[in-house]
């Protein structure tokens, strides 16, 4: 089995990385994400350096010209969290019922030059009292509807909003600073195994206070079908990136405080470090 291939994003251009060579890549980010047969381009590009041993730049978010979408309850824990913040609201049918149905939850989280990037600062709203951290595997689709490679994310919720009404999602979802995205994507011709792990550490003051983790096998939709249906009526000029949903929820006595640190491991893809404002 060959070395994962990654790319990243940064301020002097894409770099791909295999096997421990950092080579850069000519041409935009939102150029060479839409190229055709882009793993190969990047393999091509490895194979033929120079390469050096270490990224020479910090690591931006990889999405720049991309909007970036997110997929909700498609994961059991998810919708168990979902029912159990809503009912007091009457929305707690409507999760239950999005997880059963055909056609699946797909909102808006951000623009792609809202993202924050792999040690950047997150930010959990004033207004909130109830915020968490959504650690999701994200998928990079281009223009032609087409994954090409898979990212870490972290679709910061202010739980608190959306249970008071489901209607105040968009609020529950969309600030500056609650969406986190890196530190590379990882480019693949086949989908990711099943048994993928997803690992989330939260630390206060240098002690863990809440560890957890998923696979992929547990989630309840194909990537392939969140994709067909997020392209299905709209299109995407230079791609998107989509959270895929979270699998991982912490308990409901639970909330992020300023100064606390996310990481997220994601093996071949590696790790999303962010601190929280």
């Amino acid at each position: 089995m060959s070395e994962p291939l990654r790319l990243f994003r940064t301020a002097g251009g894409p770099v791909a990385e295999q096997g421990g060579a950092f080579v850069r890549v000519g041409g935009g980010w939102d150029e060479l994400v839409n190229r055709p047969a882009l793993a190969a381009r990047l393999r091509a590009a490895v194979a033929r350096g120079p390469s050096a041993p270490r990224l020479e730049e910090p690591a931006l978010a990889p999405a720049e010209g991309q909007e970036i979408w997110g997929a909700g309850v498609t994961y059991d824990r998810s919708r168990a969290a979902r029912l159990e913040e809503s009912g007091k609201a009457g929305g707690a049918s409507f999760y239950d019922r999005v997880y059963e149905a055909e056609r699946p939850e797909l909102f808006f989280k951000c623009a792609g030059w809202r993202a924050r990037g792999p040690g950047q600062p997150v930010r959990i709203r004033r207004d909130a009292r109830w915020s968490v951290p959504e650690p999701e595997l994200a998928l990079v689709a281009n223009a032609r509807g087409e994954i090409v490679g898979w990212t870490i994310g972290d679709d910061l919720s202010a739980r608190d909003i959306e249970a008071e009404n489901p209607l105040y999602l968009p609020q529950a979802k969309i600030w500056d600073g609650a969406c986190a995205l890196g530190p590379a994507i990882l480019v693949r011709d086949e989908p990711l195994p099943r048994d993928t792990p997803i690992g989330l550490a939260v630390a206060r003051s240098g002690a863990a206070v809440f560890e957890g983790g998923t696979t992929l096998a547990r989630m309840r939709r194909a990537p392939e079908q969140l994709v067909a249906y997020l392209f299905r009526e709209t299109s995407f000029p230079a791609g998107c990136v989509l959270l895929t949903g979270t699998g991982i929820v912490p308990p409901n006595d639970f909330a992020l405080r300023a100064g606390d640190q996310i990481e997220i491991r994601v093996p071949a893809i590696g790790t999303l470090r962010n601190a929280v404002e």
